[in-house]
């Protein structure tokens, strides 16, 4: 496999970018994924936007807003080839998830690898004719917009805020004033800007367009409240009422001496070794969990091909549409795949699976330590992908 450099300007650092520009402040990366230029055309796009399972929104916009009337249409998948029909001026179609679809595009992540592998969302596509857009919006991740095909123009503005008011009655979350402009400028094919959250941002394509955008996203407060909750059913002593001091007091109050003490046993039993494996299991099942439904492969290997495949040249590398990772307990390594934890692994495989997650492509002689069958219920299940010699 061909190794990826990073998505870096020269003169930057991924300790420099981290330490200055993530989620602080832009950075244009002239040719900073040249390797996506023409991967893919407008056409595939539209074919993929088609298909059955593929997760796809159809975004119109007409040329004036009339009274009582949403200025944007928003229709999602499943779509149709009557839907590509009589289509205004300024359309965009949107596909998410395009790893499930490409492996091969799935591997750019390796450019982003100064980024921890569990906070990469997922590669979406926008296609767009000449003036197409999806308004001024900004988003809640971070994300880089990596430029396929065509040219595009990027204006950004001003950091929004829970204040921000956006425009009343239209199906996305869109507003009109992006404040003073920061930056304004075209990016062609090969070129990545990064925008970090609640950066305004308006992109108009200058011509056919295909812009990729590597979003990525960290679990919200909810998520690991809802998973240590479901953790926690599973530990009996968590059931035993509390032993709490009590003081005189009225009948029918509930004093603020009592809440403390209740908030200073669930605290120390969270800040506890116990409430450390909970909290690392339930953080580790929320990140390693897809955001999309699997989509299944008509046909795969089975283990004398994937075996035959490897002795030949191929290689083994995780597949970057699932969420495969691992965790450092006092126990040993503990491996989660697609929000559930891994049991029953032995010291090869765990080892083997920890190369892969880290994103490196292994060779047969890498694996032969672990079972054959493993490796093909590996691949059955997603976790990796076989990149076969050309």
């Amino acid at each position: 496999m061909t190794s990826i450099p990073l998505c870096l300007p020269d003169s930057i650092t991924p300790k420099q970018f981290l330490t200055e520009y993530w989620q602080k402040k832009p950075l244009l990366i002239k040719q900073g994924l040249p390797q996506l230029v023409d991967m893919f055309e407008p056409d595939d796009m539209i074919g993929l936007a088609l298909e059955e399972d593929a997760s796809a929104r159809l975004l119109t916009q007409a040329a004036s807003k009339k009274e009582g009337q949403a200025q944007w249409q928003l229709k999602k998948s499943p779509l149709n080839e009557t839907d590509f029909e009589n289509l205004p001026e300024q359309w965009t179609v949107l596909v998410q998830n395009l790893e499930q679809w490409s492996p091969e595009l799935g591997q750019l992540w390796q450019a982003f690898d100064f980024i921890p592998q569990w906070q990469r969302d997922d590669i979406m596509v926008s296609y767009a004719p000449a003036g197409g857009s999806v308004g001024k919006h900004y988003d809640d991740y971070d994300v880089f917009l990596a430029q396929g095909y065509g040219s595009r123009r990027w204006q950004l503005g001003k950091f929004c805020d829970d204040q921000t008011e956006f425009v009343a009655d239209e199906p996305l979350r869109l507003f009109d004033d992006m404040g003073e402009l920061i930056f304004d400028e075209i990016l062609e094919a090969g070129d990545v800007l990064y925008v970090p959250p609640k950066l305004s941002h308006f992109g108009v394509a200058q011509n056919d367009c295909l812009t990729f955008s590597f979003g990525c996203r960290r679990p919200n407060l909810m998520q690991i409240i809802d998973s240590v909750a479901d953790i926690a059913t599973n530990d009996s002593k968590l059931f035993i009422p509390m032993l709490l001091p009590q003081a005189l007091q009225a009948s029918g109050e509930l004093q603020a001496d009592s809440i403390a003490a209740i908030k200073a046993q669930l605290l120390e039993m969270l800040q506890s070794d116990r409430g450390d494996d909970m909290i690392r299991q339930a953080v580790s099942e929320v990140i390693s969990k897809r955001q999309y439904d699997a989509l299944m492969p008509e046909e795969t290997l089975d283990t004398d091909e994937l075996m035959q495949a490897l002795s030949e040249g191929a290689t083994l590398q995780a597949d970057y549409s699932n969420r495969l990772l691992y965790s450092q307990t006092t126990d040993g390594t503990v491996l989660y795949a697609n929000g559930q934890r891994i049991d029953g692994l032995d010291k090869a495989a765990i080892a083997v699976l920890v190369r892969l997650a880290n994103g490196e492509a292994l060779q047969h002689s890498d694996v032969t330590d672990v079972d054959a069958d493993d490796l093909s219920e590996w691949l059955e299940n997603g976790w990796v992908w076989v990149d076969v010699a050309e």
